[in-house]
């Protein structure tokens, strides 16, 4: 098969229109509309259903369009490590973590990143979907478990636990909380129990919600629950790495913790060799270095 009528199939599918495709392409809708048109005589079947709205993709077509969209990812690992250069580091590098992870520990700390690869391209995904890194969804991930996922290679980075916290005012405010049995006299900040969250997590708010606490403030992330905490609105259930960047808040039950949640990078075998993946890992683990450093001297 012709990979240039390919290539402009997968831009009409992935578009869904001639003309949105012929933009994409610098080419002129005549002439994308020829191409498909030559494309399924050469394989004798209809790849688009035509209407008013656009294009919409036939069974074949939903075939065909799979196929190219592999095509695609292994071409954009192969270009990837292509445009790797050997003494320096740039171009796009796409890293999945948790919203959690990467709005209170990560993106706070890209600035030294760039500062020392000024031409690296970082777009942040955060969300607590697991994406496909064999299939390029994403470049390197950060997760608060181990990557299930084949040809990966991982490394872990740390360990987290969940713990209680509260700011200086709400604490001055409220009952004082010397013992579990107290917190019902308070009000509990934390992940919404039927949300998605690491399993430790999970069952430390639900041991705690055992002691019918009263008055509840639920979040789909930590995010949320570190802004309520850091405003005096109670007593946050929050990953032990906040303390370094929020010294202001305090630890409340110091016996009370979660299990250890493991914290992994990972990045597909195939990328082994990228300088833009060695750079972040690096930078990434000199980050965690210095917080378990800054850790120590706060305990």
């Amino acid at each position: 098969m012709d990979w240039d009528k390919l290539r402009i199939f997968h831009a009409v599918a992935d578009a869904g229109s001639l003309t949105a495709a012929g933009d994409t392409l610098h080419l002129s809708q005549s002439a994308v509309s020829r191409q498909i048109r030559a494309l399924e005589e050469t394989l004798n079947t209809t790849l688009f259903h035509r209407h008013a709205r656009g294009l919409i993709l036939t069974e074949q077509g939903e075939l065909l369009f799979d196929a190219t969209k592999s095509m695609s990812k292994r071409l954009e690992t192969a270009s990837a490590r292509i445009r790797d250069s050997e003494e320096e580091v740039f171009g796009e590098l796409k890293v999945t973590t948790t919203t959690g992870f990467g709005t209170i520990w990560l993106a706070p700390r890209l600035s030294r990143l760039y500062a020392q690869y000024p031409d690296l391209k970082i777009d942040l995904m955060l969300e607590e979907r697991v994406l496909d890194l064999p299939m390029r969804e994403a470049d390197v991930a950060i997760r608060m478990k181990e990557p299930s996922q084949a040809d990966l290679i991982r490394k872990r980075l740390m360990t987290v636990t969940m713990q209680l916290y509260a700011s200086q005012a709400y604490l001055d405010s409220a009952p004082d909380i010397t013992q579990i049995e107290q917190i019902g006299d308070h009000r509990l900040i934390c992940q919404n129990p039927s949300s998605f969250q690491v399993a430790a997590g999970a069952s430390l708010v639900q041991h705690l919600l055992t002691y019918d606490v009263p008055s509840l403030l639920t979040m789909n992330n930590y995010f949320g629950v570190l802004q309520a905490t850091l405003n005096d609105l109670g007593i946050g259930v929050l990953p032990d790495y906040v303390v370094e960047d929020f010294p202001g808040l305090i630890r409340v039950l110091p016996d009370i913790s979660s299990g250890d949640v493991p914290v992994f990078l990972a990045y597909p075998e195939e990328l082994r060799q990228s300088k833009r993946i060695s750079a972040f890992r690096d930078f990434v683990q000199d980050e965690i270095q210095a917080h378990r450093r800054k850790a120590r001297l706060i305990a």
